[in-house]
C-alpha cells in the first residue's frame, strides 16, 4: 500500500469521486451528483483512496434528509487488492466513531456471472476483513406492463376498510412475501416495515388490497404510487394458495392509475415468492447484501442466502 493516501472529499471535490470509472454501469442505481444535490451524500461522508493521485477506491456513506438513524454505506468500489478498501473503511469508521453497515448492491444473478464477481469479490471481501458481517440478501424485481393473468374466480378483492384493519391483518402474519426498501425504513425512520408498515408507509387505505375467500380475508397487499417508483411496499399472505392472484390484483391497481413500471423487494432465499413474481411478468433487476457491523470479534457471518 506504498504511497497510498486515505482522506474524505472536502467540498467542490465531488469531480474526484466520479473520476473512478463506474464498474457497474448496469446497475441502476442514483448517481452520485444526483445524491449529493439532494443531500444524502455528503462530502465529508465520502472517502476516496488514491495512488499517484488517481482513484482506487472509493466509498459513499448515505443519510436521507430528515433521517433518524445513521448513515450507511451504499457506494464502494475498488480497483486495488481487498486490503486497500479495509484501510479506507477502517479509518473512516474511526471517523464516525465506529462501523456502520454497507448495503452492497450489484446486478441480479451475480454469482453466475464471472464478470460481475471479479468486480464485486474485492469489496465484500474488504467489508469482512474490517468485521462486517453478512446479514441478508434482497432481491430487487420490476414489472414493466406485461399482461397480467388471469384470475381463478375463487377469491375477490377489496380495499381496506382503514388502518386499524390493516393492523389487524398485518399481526397475523409472521413473514410477509414482500417487503419493499425494508432496510431503508429501518435505517433512515427505524421502522420495522414487517411489524408497522404504517409508520412507514403513507397514504390511504385505499392503497391496501384485502384478499377474500368466501369472505374472510386470506391476504393483504400495500401499494405506493407515489414513491420514487410505483411500489409494491408489502405482501402478507394467511393463505399461500392466493399468492400469485392477490400480487397480480395489486399490480393492476398500480398500472390503472397509470404506472407503467413496479417494484417489489423480496429475501433471496424465498424461492416460491420469486417465482410467483416472475410468474407475474416481474424480472430481476440487482440484489442487496446487507452487511452489518458484528457483536463481537469472533462472530462469524450468517450463512449466505439461496440465489434466486
Amino acid at each position: 500500500m506504498a504511497h497510498l493516501v486515505i482522506r474524505p472529499l472536502v467540498a467542490g471535490e465531488e469531480n474526484l469521486f466520479e473520476s473512478m470509472p463506474d464498474p457497474l454501469p448496469q446497475l441502476r442505481q442514483v448517481g452520485y451528483a444526483d445524491g449529493i444535490a439532494g443531500g444524502g451524500y455528503r462530502p465529508e461522508n465520502t472517502w476516496v483512496a488514491l495512488r499517484s493521485d488517481r482513484v482506487v477506491g472509493r466509498a459513499a456513506w448515505l443519510l436521507p434528509p430528515g433521517s433518524a438513524g445513521a448513515p450507511w454505506l451504499e457506494r464502494f468500489d475498488l480497483a486495488a487488492e481487498p486490503e486497500v478498501g479495509a484501510a479506507l473503511l477502517r479509518a473512516a469508521h474511526e471517523a464516525f466513531g465506529g462501523p456502520l453497515p454497507y448495503h452492497a448492491s450489484m446486478p441480479a444473478h451475480w454469482r453466475r456471472r464471472p464478470e460481475v464477481l471479479a468486480v464485486v469479490e474485492a469489496p465484500m471481501a474488504a467489508a469482512r476483513i474490517v468485521g462486517l458481517v453478512e446479514r441478508a440478501e434482497r432481491v430487487r424485481c420490476s414489472w414493466t406492463g406485461t399482461p397480467l393473468p388471469a384470475t381463478s374466480g375463487r377469491y375477490t378483492f377489496r380495499p381496506a376498510a382503514d388502518a386499524s384493519e390493516i393492523n389487524a391483518l398485518v399481526a397475523r402474519i409472521a413473514e410477509p412475501d414482500v417487503l419493499t426498501g425494508v432496510e431503508i425504513a429501518r435505517a433512515v425512520a427505524g421502522v420495522d416495515l414487517a411489524t408497522d408498515p404504517l409508520a412507514w408507509l403513507g397514504g390511504p387505505a385505499g392503497n391496501w388490497r384485502v384478499a377474500l375467500d368466501a369472505g374472510e380475508p386470506v391476504g393483504l397487499a400495500g401499494t405506493a404510487g407515489d414513491a420514487c417508483y410505483p411500489l409494491l411496499v408489502y405482501l402478507g399472505l394467511l393463505d399461500q394458495a392466493v399468492r400469485g392472484e392477490l400480487l397480480a390484483d395489486a399490480v393492476r391497481l398500480l398500472a390503472d392509475e397509470g404506472a407503467l413500471e413496479v417494484i417489489a423487494d423480496v429475501d433471496a432465499h424465498r424461492v416460491r415468492v420469486l417465482a410467483e413474481l416472475e410468474r407475474t411478468g416481474f424480472r430481476q433487476l440487482r440484489c442487496r447484501i446487507v452487511f452489518d457491523p458484528a457483536e463481537g470479534p469472533e462472530s462469524d457471518p450468517a450463512a449466505g442466502a439461496e440465489e434466486a
